[in-house]
């Protein structure tokens, strides 16, 4: 017995010795609670990607936040300025218009810092968002889903909820400049040094346009002008007519399968950075689609489709900028929270997606 002690204490003190003589270097992270998780999420290569156009484009691991998704960064500052601001106290509560994810962040912290949270949501989005928020304690109403223009859009219902009741905040994501100043000071440092300042392009789709334009005002601005930026938006969007005729045009047709991103208007966190963007394009659900089911299988990443639209634009900045370039973009979160539509026979022919999927991977067409 005493021998096969010995014999383990010998392996396992081998294994460590090589694992720090391989020159990886292991640091300890230790944080405070929910909120200290936020953020410092991975950039990760897309190799076949990247293989294929001779260029270098990464993917920031946003899913790896502690709600699962890049709006837990603007979900704590929204909330830490009303803090710091006075607007909520103790036991108050939260109140917010979202098609997600920036509530389930919400809900979250909310938990964590011990306020209520009130979700106010078109009804068009995902069960298994609506599901999550009501686990996670928030209160949801699910509502039908009009334009902003109109007093019973979700976010003008969400407003009014917090005004009539007492020690309650609404955080107001889309025009609340404290989601952008999130990705100002935590998204694009982040970025700027885990390329070593080697990035040439950051692309990203938008819907209140923080991750977008703060992430693009901050490297912007380490690179002296330098690092392109291009915003990618899907079918039903205004921004890419809005962009490309230097503000006189809002032309917006169609429609999308991507959830939270794409705009009518020009939000209060776009706005100031208007004119730092070097290009807009509009990414069709055809390719979008194609790339969940291809970043799945030769990258084992599962994601949502906002996040597949951002690499479909980053594919496309990295052919423009040319070989060599190194372009980033944010992968938002994953497709659980989609898998009931993104991979269902019967959604992507109602959708008439079903034809998009190359035959060598309809095999993670699961569900029917």
């Amino acid at each position: 017995m005493l021998h096969r002690s010995i014999a383990r204490a010998w392996t396992v003190s081998t294994a460590v010795r090589r694992a720090y003589s391989t020159g990886k270097q292991y640091t300890p992270l230790t944080v405070d609670g929910f909120v200290g998780a936020v953020g410092n999420t991975p950039l990760i290569k897309l190799k076949s990607l990247s293989e294929e156009l001779g260029a270098n484009i990464y993917g920031k691991a946003e899913f790896m936040n502690p709600g699962g998704s890049v709006k837990d960064r603007a979900a704590l500052y929204v909330i830490e300025d009303a803090e710091k601001k006075g607007l909520i106290g103790p036991g108050g509560t939260v109140v917010e218009g979202t098609a997600g994810n920036t509530g389930i962040g919400l809900a979250h912290i909310c938990r964590a810092k011990g306020y209520k949270c009130v979700i106010y949501m078109p009804n068009t989005q995902a069960q298994g968002k609506i599901d999550l928020l009501r686990l996670l304690g928030a209160e949801v109403y699910p509502v039908p889903a009009v334009a902003f223009d109109n007093p019973m859009n979700y976010n003008h219902q969400a407003k009014r909820h917090a005004e009539s009741i007492e020690n309650a905040v609404w955080t107001n994501q889309f025009d609340n400049i404290a989601n952008r100043q999130a990705h100002i000071e935590t998204t694009g440092p982040e970025i700027w040094a885990q390329t070593q300042g080697l990035i040439d392009g950051f692309t990203c789709s938008t819907g209140t346009g923080g991750s977008f334009a703060g992430t693009t005002r901050f490297l912007k601005e380490i690179s002296d002008g330098r690092v392109k930026a291009f915003l990618a938006d899907p079918p039903g969007s205004v921004l890419t007519s809005y962009i490309k005729s230097g503000g006189v045009l809002l032309d917006r047709s169609g429609s999308s399968i991507t959830e939270g991103i794409g705009q009518g208007r020009v939000t209060d966190n776009l706005a100031q950075e208007i004119p730092l963007i070097d290009d807009a394009m509009t990414i069709p659900d055809e390719q979008t689609i194609k790339m969940i089911y291809r970043l799945l299988d030769e990258e084992g990443l599962y994601l949502g489709a906002s996040s597949c639209l951002n690499v479909v634009a980053a594919y496309e900045m990295a052919k423009t900028l040319g070989k060599g370039s190194t372009v980033v973009t944010l992968l938002c979160d994953g497709a659980y929270r989609y898998a009931d539509r993104l991979f269902s026979q019967q959604w992507l022919e109602t959708k008439n997606l079903r034809k998009e999927i190359p035959a060598h991977l309809e095999k993670y067409i699961v569900l029917p």
